[in-house]
């Protein structure tokens, strides 16, 4: 896999983008830092994107001319789960976020910087690429919550539970924290690999993704301390 200019790339970048300034400056930065780059401007030549080149991570716009680019998210999810799904959208209300975009690795809210974009991607790439699995031991377990680091799977009460990458390092962090109150920079640092603690509602919106999916299998488990941060509900 080689850049544009003949050095060694880091990883594919699907963009699916149908506002051609938006996409050519995409694809413009994301092939100076080192990035392949494939660009669709619709669900149509998404998909056939997918089929001709399998990317390490998908740009998708959720807004596109045939259709939505969820729709192309849900899919990829379904059939390439270890292809990392990263959201761009205009929508930047939490609500509207959290109801739409939980098939995502992360969300990018327009207007946005690039090197937003770029430093987002390959965090990313640390967080889902295989290479950086952990190697095999016992499964980690607190209440009737079991993860398994080797296969990043995770059951509740016996039941799995299917998360996202992004969504699994998150659960993994709380339950490797378990018995004390991790704050959002805590949390923007060791699960988004931020530098910086940023202005962000991305911690929110990935509390809320995991409360959907784990509440209904049990007692309520991650709780909220005002002001502070996030834990786990002692156990029973």
């Amino acid at each position: 896999m080689t850049a544009g200019d003949g050095t060694e790339a880091t990883a594919t970048v699907l963009v699916v983008e149908d506002e051609p300034s938006i996409a050519d400056v995409l694809a413009i930065a994301l092939r100076y830092h080192r990035f392949e780059v494939v660009s669709a401007g619709s669900v149509r030549q998404a998909a056939e994107a997918v089929r001709r080149t399998r990317p390490d991570v998908a740009l998708l716009d959720v807004m596109l001319p045939d259709g939505d680019g969820r729709e192309i998210g849900r899919q990829l999810r379904e059939c390439h789960p270890e292809i990392a799904v990263v959201f761009i959208t205009a929508r930047d209300a939490p609500a509207e976020i959290v109801g739409g975009l939980g098939l995502g690795d992360d969300y990018i809210t327009k207007p946005f910087n690039v090197d937003e974009v770029i430093a987002r991607i390959r965090a990313v790439l640390r967080r889902t690429r295989p290479a950086d699995r952990l190697p095999a031991r016992p499964p980690l377990r607190y209440a009737d919550l079991e993860l398994d680091e080797a296969t990043y799977t995770v059951r509740r009460a016996g039941r799995p539970v299917d998360l996202t990458p992004t969504e699994y390092a998150l659960l993994r962090f709380l339950v490797r924290n378990a018995g004390s109150v991790v704050t959002k920079e805590q949390l923007l640092r060791h699960v988004w690999r931020y530098e910086h603690a940023a202005e962000s509602t991305v911690v929110e919106t990935y509390i809320s993704y995991l409360r959907r999916k784990l509440d209904p299998l049990g007692p309520p488990l991650i709780t909220t301390r005002r002001g502070v941060g996030y834990g786990l509900a002692s156990p029973a």
